[in-house]
């Protein structure tokens, strides 16, 4: 070959313009001509390059063609190619294009990798695709995790959540937390506690360490019917290798709430079980002195007073004012899904009514069914859900205040105020479950409907309302041992149609008017508590909507605010209470506003154990 013949010819514009065009040719047809030609022009894609290509890549990866780098792990040998991994994977981008001395080698050994899950994570590289199997997608997980396939790593998250069963939940959210998956473990943990009763049947909770198993305890979402469950538990646990845990069991007895146990309970097996370990003994009084010293429950209030989500039951959402002006419907509160779903229908419509719960028995009581005044009352078995007729009232009253006082399957129902159609009412009655019998007891010193009434310390207390003539700030307490009403101090605001709670050894006002309820306005967001040791009250943090007619309960240990009315509409927002911060939060609002609704807490049906 020649030297001419070596030489390229250089592609510049000028050479383009005067090689390809007849030289004859004036210079600005010439650039005519480009221009024209130009327009012609189009971008063309091929979408089936990528896909092509990579086939390609696999092929030569197959045959170990143009392979720059071998990778060995366990004995095996596997060439590939670095641009392809590098591609893939943020462990080999680093790997080979920094300053590590690996971007140099063609032979790299990767230390206590498993070489079968680096075959197949290798190949995904150039394929997309990979098998998961239940006995190899932890070292597929765990390898991937090593590489930083991010995509295989969900891969495999997903296939493990799908495998969660009693007998393995445990073990895979410690796997998923040694490999800092935590979604994963987020969610093997949540199924944990979904089916803790089960879960304890089997080897991985004996086999659970200490530290393990006490974070397990400490969760208030465990999924049990009763404490009694977890102390068990815990129990089964301490024996199952009696000899190296026995010394555990304090520690272990500080996670269980005791004071939630029955007093016969905490004599008859947990004193049993535990009264001989000296550092267990103050645990067990404590709980003692929770139930017999009512009244210093606030002093002894900690971690272990606060009961688990599941042992707290739902709430009953009964009735009430909506945008049809009367609701006959009730709605259930799940507390552990934080959600709201239809319940039963009431046997008929009522408005202003009360309503007690006795030993899974729903009570409805008097109100008024949009024409007259009732005095009628119905009972309705949460356990068989059906409903069937009790003993009428002596008066008929709507607005009236129903309160149980005690907690033993015959504890009285006292009825309390109201309206009868024509006067506010200051008369009092009680239900006796033995005689099934409505007696008249002491009359309040005052008339007042649409007060709150709660029991609070063996006394009933009637706070706020209305007498006809203006909304009241006075409260009453009835002693039932002699039978007499006593007036205590009064309330900061006046309130009628006010909401009131007993909790933690005080009283809860909540919300309520202070103007005729008929006028637009003047609805309150104040909340105040009442400490009948000191007999005073003091203003606390206020609800996010002044508004009446709020339906309130204790749901375990916290005050939830359902409901209302504004002044304007039927509300749909609820709200729970938290003492220890004096703050409301909202919750899952109801699926329909209504205001006035009667809320009750109700067991929690075992069924969903």
């Amino acid at each position: 070959m020649s030297d001419c013949d070596s030489q390229k010819p250089e592609c510049s514009k000028d050479n383009i313009s005067t090689n390809s065009i007849d030289e004859g040719l004036p210079r600005e047809l010439s650039q005519l001509s480009l221009s024209s030609a130009s327009s012609q022009d189009e971008f063309y894609c091929d979408k089936g390059h990528s896909e092509t290509a990579l086939k390609n890549i696999f092929q030569y990866f197959q045959s170990q063609k143009l392979c720059d780098v071998t990778l060995i792990a366990g004995g095996c040998r596997i060439p590939a190619h670095k641009v392809m991994l590098a591609s893939c994977s943020e462990y080999f981008a680093a790997m080979f294009t920094g300053s590590l001395k690996e971007s140099q080698l063609t032979e790299i050994t990767l230390e206590r990798v498993d070489s079968q899950a680096l075959q197949a994570l290798i190949r995904y590289c150039y394929t997309g695709t990979i098998e998961l199997r239940e006995e190899t997608v932890e070292i597929l997980l765990s390898t991937a995790n090593l590489l930083q396939l991010n995509t295989v790593i969900e891969a495999c998250c997903t296939f493990l959540k799908k495998q969660l069963d009693p007998c393995n939940s445990l073990g895979i959210a410690l796997f998923a937390e040694q490999q800092s998956c935590m979604n994963l473990h987020k969610s093997a943990m949540e199924y944990t506690y979904q089916h803790f009763m089960q879960v304890v049947k089997h080897q991985e909770f004996l086999s659970l360490q200490t530290e393990q198993l006490s974070s397990l305890l400490k969760s208030d979402d465990l999924n049990v019917i009763t404490e009694e469950n977890v102390f068990e538990s815990m129990m089964t646990w301490v024996q199952h290798d009696i000899a190296n845990r026995e010394h555990h069991l304090a520690t272990l007895l500080k996670l269980i709430k005791l004071p939630l146990l029955s007093s016969e309970y905490l004599i008859d097996i947990v004193e049993q079980a535990c009264g001989n370990v000296p550092e267990c003994q103050p645990l067990i009084m404590e709980a003692v002195k929770w139930h017999l010293l009512p009244e210093r429950r606030a002093l002894l209030f900690s971690h272990r007073t606060r009961p688990r989500t599941s042992t707290i039951g739902r709430l009953l959402a009964i009735g009430g004012m909506d945008c049809i002006k009367g609701a006959s419907n009730m709605e259930m509160y799940d507390p552990r899904t934080n959600t709201w779903t239809p319940f039963m229908r009431m046997g008929a419509r009522r408005l202003q009514f009360g309503v007690a719960v006795i030993q899974n028995k729903l009570i409805v009581v008097g109100g008024r069914d949009g024409l007259k005044t009732l005095n009628t009352v119905e009972c309705f078995d949460l356990t068989s859900q059906t409903w069937n007729t009790l003993a009428p009232m002596n008066t008929h009253r709507h607005g009236l205040g129903v309160a149980v006082l005690g907690d033993g399957p015959n504890s009285p129902v006292y009825a309390v105020g109201g309206h009868d159609g024509w006067i506010y009412l200051n008369s009092v009655e009680r239900w006796d479950a033995c005689s099934r019998t409505w007696t008249i007891v002491s009359p309040m010193t005052g008339a007042r409907s649409t007060c709150g009434v709660a029991a609070l310390r063996g006394r009933l207390y009637a706070v706020g309302g209305r007498d006809g003539a203006a909304c009241l700030r006075s409260v009453e307490c009835y002693d039932p041992t002699t039978n007499h009403w006593t007036n205590c101090a009064p309330m900061t605001r006046r309130r009628g149609g006010v909401s009131v709670c007993a909790s933690t050894g005080y009283l809860y006002a909540l919300g309520g008017h202070e103007a005729p309820a008929n006028i637009v306005g003047g609805r309150l967001a104040c909340v105040e508590r009442y400490d009948p040791v000191t007999d005073t009250w003091v203003l606390l943090a206020r609800l996010s909507y002044g508004r009446d007619a709020i339906g309130s309960c204790l749901l375990g240990d916290r005050i939830v605010a359902v409901g209302g009315y504004d002044g304007m509409q039927y509300l749909h927002v609820v709200e729970v209470y938290d003492s220890e911060s004096n703050c409301w939060r909202q919750l899952a609002p109801l699926t329909m506003g209504r205001a006035g609704a009667a809320v009750v807490a109700i067991p929690q049906p075992k069924s969903v154990f």
